[in-house]
């Protein structure tokens, strides 16, 4: 279960992604353990796969380092945040709110 912080994190997230004109969608792969929290994807056909953690401590667990680390091999985006700036550094701070 997330904690309220993550899932705020996770929130200004989202919110920057639509704001931005992307999605970021939630993702479930059945039988698959450490998918990512989500897959965005960014007008200009940016796409990013997406771990969001808690600040202080929010860890990557093995199957998730397995995973993150297959699709970077295959030349894939892929980012941890842990805070809003990660966010904002991640996609820009200039989405007005």
């Amino acid at each position: 279960m997330r904690t309220a912080i993550e899932k705020d994190i996770e929130d200004y997230l989202v919110d920057k992604v639509i704001r931005l004109g992307g999605v970021a969608e939630k993702v479930t792969v059945l039988g698959s353990r450490g998918f990512f929290d989500r897959l965005i994807v960014l007008p200009g056909g940016r796409v990013i796969f997406c771990e969001v953690k808690k600040p202080r401590g929010g860890r990557m667990s093995p199957h998730q380092f397995l995973r993150a680390n297959t699709y970077r091999a295959l030349g894939v985006e892929v980012v941890r945040v842990d805070s809003k700036a990660e966010v904002d550094q991640l996609l820009g701070g200039g989405v007005a709110g």
